[in-house]
């Protein structure tokens, strides 16, 4: 006689999956606003409207949250779809604009997880692994673009690992944060400027 499995509620997973995202989302606010060194576990719980033993039981530490954090915004950035997109334009001029937008939306939509992974950095245990995590993806599609851009014409005319670096200076996180946070720029005018740079330094 094989043995029962235990019934597990479907109303109990689903509840359990929305209380882990409300979590999460108050933590995100919380990180972005008020900086991740400032902010507790029962700080986020208070805000989710949960117990303090709710938030470790349904995501863990403080550092677990903010891990999380940053897996759901990589992924929720849509940089796979569009860096294919970016991939399959055939002149550099589209491809600079086309990955100007879209490093764009992907900051803009994603602004609340980059600011607490910001402000996290200097009073995490570990922030130079943190910022690693946070940032391969987002180099890496950085790198594949660069590595288009040399199979077209015209051709940068410095190596593909430079164009790599200048695309990153350019269009990574620190260079919107420095233009739309820093300086108060929208972000249509800093896409517009970055992408004319781009498109005047490296064509």
């Amino acid at each position: 006689m094989s043995p029962k499995r235990p019934y597990v509620s479907p109303l109990r997973e689903r509840g359990a999956i929305r209380t882990r995202e409300l979590i999460l989302r108050h933590a995100t606010e919380q990180f972005a606003e008020r900086g991740y060194g400032r902010v507790t576990v029962a700080d986020i719980a208070s805000a989710a409207g949960v117990a303090s033993k709710t938030v470790f039981s349904s995501v863990g530490s403080k550092s677990d949250i903010l891990n999380e954090i940053i897996d759901q915004g990589v992924a929720a950035s849509g940089y796979e779809q569009a860096t294919q997109g970016v991939l399959a334009l055939r002149t550099p001029r589209e491809v600079l604009a086309a990955l100007a937008h879209g490093t764009r939306l992907g900051n803009e939509s994603q602004f609340a997880v980059h600011e607490a992974i910001h402000k996290a950095l200097p009073v995490h245990e570990d922030g130079e692994a943190l910022w690693e995590r946070a940032t391969a993806a987002y180099r890496d599609a950085l790198q594949a673009v660069a590595g288009h851009l040399h199979t077209l014409d015209p051709e940068p005319s410095c190596p593909v690992e430079e164009t790599a670096d200048l695309l990153w200076y350019w269009f990574g996180p620190p260079g919107w944060r420095t233009l739309v946070v820093e300086s108060g720029w929208t972000w249509g005018r800093a896409e517009d400027v970055l992408c004319r740079i781009a498109v005047a330094a490296l064509l």
